[in-house]
């Protein structure tokens, strides 16, 4: 196949078909309509085989995980999802990999009313870029910046589930349907970043690790926290190896959860608790943003735990 009878024959028409875009998938350029009175929320993620995915996983997962990875940074923001453009570069025009790739892209695209507007397709090591556009109406957009002393630290779902899979699959361990899902398929909590608008101080998406994303939060915002470790949301397999292990670098420092980590004042926690979520996704309070600069995660005897290191890191040594 040729680039245009890829282009032609798989992604002229992938996601929702949205009136607010004048001209699509075809030309040099999208155009695109931003209504009055809201602001353009964009963000890029690049997925490499053998770092985000491994060089066998399947590709509809990795369509699929492609968009997610965009939309959870929209949710972090409060943004509602509107666009897409990927950049996909493949080591041949393999019909069945690119079929199975677009249904992956396209079903998550039309559960989140996307369309795809444009891209490009090159030939070289696989590699999958997309860039995500959002919507959030001016001035309430929720940033890193924002948290203050005495707010609440909430996260949602469950932490630690795609690291603990990895750690299995590098061993050669079997893998259960839940565990392969969270990796492969995350769900980006985009409805859970539309409902904290007006609630959340700061809120982050955990891509990296917890520890290191919240540190994000605390550097921009200006302030520390407490975490208390007993309290973290955890799925029965990860709690299940913390136990055995007294080891809490899962939760805390492996990537690719992609679940929202926010801070809420203390008296607008109720409208959180309210919130009506899938069970899968319900927030948790998990400690309290402090005055005094850092991180402290705290173990039920009260004692200190220090994470041997923060989180995923792709030019740090080891990851």
């Amino acid at each position: 196949m040729s680039e245009l009878d890829l282009i032609r024959e798989y992604f002229s028409h992938v996601g929702v078909a949205r009136r607010d875009v004048a001209l699509g998938v075809g030309d040099d350029c999208a155009l695109l309509r931003v209504p009055r009175g809201f602001e353009l929320a964009v963000s890029i993620d690049t997925l490499t085989a053998g770092v985000h995915f491994l060089a066998n996983a399947d590709p509809d997962s990795i369509g699929h995980k492609a968009l997610a990875v965009g939309l959870s940074d929209l949710a972090a923001m409060g943004a509602e999802p509107a666009w897409a453009t990927l950049a996909l570069t493949l080591p041949t025009a393999d019909r069945r990999w690119v079929g199975a790739f677009c249904r992956g892209f396209a079903r998550l695209a039309e559960s989140h009313g996307v369309q795809l507007v444009g891209g490009d397709t090159t030939r070289g090591p696989l590699s999958v870029t997309v860039q995500v556009h959002g919507l959030v109406p001016g001035g309430t957009a929720v940033r890193r910046l924002g948290a203050r002393p005495g707010d609440r630290i909430w996260v949602t779902g469950t932490l630690g589930d795609a690291g603990l899979t990895l750690r299995h699959l590098e061993a050669g361990e079997p893998v259960s349907p839940y565990l392969r899902e969270r990796l492969d398929r995350p769900l980006p909590r985009v409805a859970a970043g539309l409902s904290l608008r007006g609630l959340a101080s700061a809120m982050i998406d955990v891509s990296d690790g917890l520890a290191a994303d919240l540190g994000h939060i605390l550097e921009a915002s200006g302030v520390g926290a407490e975490i208390a470790l007993p309290a973290l949301p955890l799925s029965p397999e990860v709690a299940g190896y913390v136990d055995s292990t007294a080891d809490w670098t899962l939760p805390l420092a492996s990537g690719d959860d992609y679940e929202l980590c926010f801070t809420v004042p203390p008296d607008r926690c109720g409208g959180v608790e309210a919130l009506a979520e899938p069970s899968d996704c319900r927030p948790t309070v998990i400690g309290v943003i402090t005055e005094k600069p850092g991180l402290r995660c705290i173990q039920a005897d009260g004692g200190d735990w220090r994470p041997s290191r923060a989180g995923y890191d792709h030019f740090a040594e080891g990851g």
